[in-house]
């Protein structure tokens, strides 16, 4: 019988992240194509190629599995600018988001995801450990902007002062949030420093 370590049990690779990779393209690809009425565990499952219960076992649910694609995103696809100045950095990163959120897909994902999570406890604690999660990314950019003698606002300040009026012109789909409008929040909310 062999013991496997945790490090042999966690590998970032293999089977394990392709099937993941897998998974969260076809719920990408189902939610810009049917959007949210046609995102199921099952459909996930045959789009991608997988049996439902790896879905199931993983994710367990399809909110869990929307909150993971939704930070996998973010992760990847928006990795923290370091453009040499606390202002450079939040402009390059409000306006990524807004530019996001602008594609066909990206307000579908954020309404998918939004409406999608029930509002239980156990939903409720899942989405304020991804939110963390992204405020713990932000810190990163906070303490750049230190070392370099800046006097940042801290993360959780900037998550609401510019993420938090660009994804709600998106839900609402009311006034764009282009780049003029990302500019604008990030100003506002260094002069207020």
């Amino acid at each position: 019988m062999r013991i496997m370590t945790d490090q042999a049990r966690a590998r970032p690779g293999g089977r394990s992240a392709l099937v993941r990779d897998k998974v969260h393209q076809a719920t990408a690809d189902l939610l810009a194509e049917r959007g949210t009425a046609a995102l199921s565990i099952p459909a996930v499952a045959s789009r991608a190629g997988v049996n439902p219960t790896s879905i199931y076992r993983r994710w367990h649910t399809r909110e869990g599995l929307l909150a993971d694609v939704a930070m996998t995103m973010l992760e990847r696809d928006f990795p923290l600018p370091d453009t040499g100045s606390l202002r450079g950095d939040l402009i390059a990163w409000a306006t990524a988001a807004a530019a996001d959120l602008a594609q066909p897909g990206g307000r579908v994902f954020l309404l998918a995801l939004v409406a999608s999570i029930p509002d239980t406890p156990d939903a409720q604690a899942e989405r304020n450990e991804h939110l963390q999660r992204r405020i713990r990314s932000l810190s990163q950019l906070v303490r750049r902007a230190a070392d370099r003698g800046e006097n940042p606002p801290d993360a959780a300040t900037i998550a609401d002062a510019i993420l938090g009026p660009i994804y709600l012109r998106a839900m609402w789909d009311a006034l764009p949030a282009g780049p003029g409008y990302a500019r604008s929040l990030v100003d506002r909310l260094l002069s207020a420093q």
